[in-house]
C-alpha cells in the first residue's frame, strides 16, 4: 500500500475529498502517516521540516538497486560474519550533519520527472547530494546477517540510503529489509489509527481527530474577540490580546475552532498567514 492509497482510503471512509499526508512512507514501510483533512490541509507548510523516527532492520550480504527489500540484488552476494561491535563502529559516521545521496529509485524530481521513473526506463539518474541531520542512529542488535536499529532523521533523509552506505562501509553490501515509522514530528504511533479501525467509527470519525489546540505545539494558542476574528477572516491585520513574545500564534474562536495562523507585526498587531475560516 502506498501513501497515496492510504489517502484514497481515508477519502472514502470520511467522505472528505481534501486529504493530504505529511511525508511519504515507502510501500514496504509501516507506521505513522499523519493526514490533514479539510481546511487543515492549509497547515501542511508548517509540518515540512519535522523530524522522523524509525525502527527497522538492515540485511547485510548484498545490495539492491532500490536500497531496500523490494529491489533486485546487485553486485556479489556474500555471507557476512559481523559482530555488533563492528556494525556499531561502521555506523558512527552516520551521525550529525552529513551529505546524503538520495536513491535513484526515489520521488526526487529530475527535470520535472520522478527519479524512479527514469531509473525504471533505464535512463541516467543524476541526483545531487542533500545535507541532512541524523540525530540518532543506534544499532540495537545483530542477528546473523541482520541488524536492528533505531533512527531519528531530519525531513528529506532516506533511511535506505544509510543502509546502503553502511553495507558499502562494511564491504559486504546491505539493504533496508524492514522499516516502521514510530514518530513523525509530534505525531506518535500510539496516536495512530489503523484504517480498519477508522472505518468502524463511521459516521463519528471525528473522535479519531486530534484536538486542534494540540496541533503545532510550538505555536501558542490565543482566543480572538469578535472584532479581531472578523478582520483575520478577511485577511486583514488585527490586534490580539496576547502577552507572550511569540512570533506566531494559533487564533481560535472558542476552544476548538481554529481560525488562523497569524504572525506578529508589532506589539499586539498580527497579520494572518493562513486563514482556515
Amino acid at each position: 500500500m502506498t501513501s497515496h492509497d492510504v489517502v484514497s482510503r481515508v477519502r472514502r471512509i470520511t467522505g472528505e475529498q481534501a486529504v493530504g499526508h505529511l511525508g511519504t512512507l515507502d510501500p514496504m514501510a509501516t507506521g505513522v502517516l499523519p493526514l490533514l483533512l479539510g481546511k487543515y490541509t492549509r497547515l501542511a507548510q508548517f509540518f515540512s521540516t519535522a523530524d522522523k523516527t524509525y525502527t527497522g532492520t538492515i540485511r547485510f550480504g548484498f545490495a539492491t538497486d532500490t536500497y531496500d527489500a523490494e529491489g533486485a540484488p546487485v553486485g556479489v552476494v556474500v555471507e557476512p560474519s559481523l559482530t555488533l561491535e563492528a556494525v556499531r563502529t561502521a555506523a558512527l559516521p552516520f551521525h550529525g550533519e552529513i551529505e546524503q545521496m538520495p536513491p535513484a529509485y526515489s520521488a526526487k524530481k529530475i527535470g520535472g520527472k520522478p527519479a524512479y521513473k527514469l531509473a525504471r526506463e533505464g535512463k541516467p539518474v543524476e541526483l545531487k547530494t542533500k545535507t541532512i541531520q541524523i540525530h540518532k542512529f543506534s544499532i540495537d542488535a545483530v542477528d546473523g546477517d541482520t541488524a536492528s536499529f533505531t533512527m531519528t532523521v531530519s525531513a528529506g533523509g532516506y533511511v535506505r540510503s544509510v543502509a546502503h552506505e553502511l553495507g558499502q562501509a562494511l564491504g559486504c553490501g546491505a539493504h533496508l529489509s524492514s522499516l516502521r515509522r514510530t514518530q513523525a514530528g509530534v505525531f506518535t504511533l500510539e496516536q495512530a489509527w489503523k484504517l480498519e479501525s477508522l472505518a468502524e467509527l463511521q459516521p463519528t470519525v471525528e473522535q479519531a481527530m486530534l484536538h486542534p489546540r494540540t496541533l503545532l505545539p510550538e505555536i501558542p494558542p490565543v482566543t480572538g474577540d469578535t472584532v479581531a476574528l472578523g478582520k483575520l477572516r478577511n485577511g486583514a491585520q488585527a490586534n490580539l490580546t496576547d502577552f507572550s513574545s511569540a512570533e506566531m500564534v494559533k487564533v481560535f474562536a472558542g476552544q476548538r475552532e481554529l481560525v488562523a495562523i497569524a504572525r506578529r507585526i508589532a506589539g499586539t498587531l498580527f497579520q494572518p498567514m493562513v486563514v482556515l475560516g
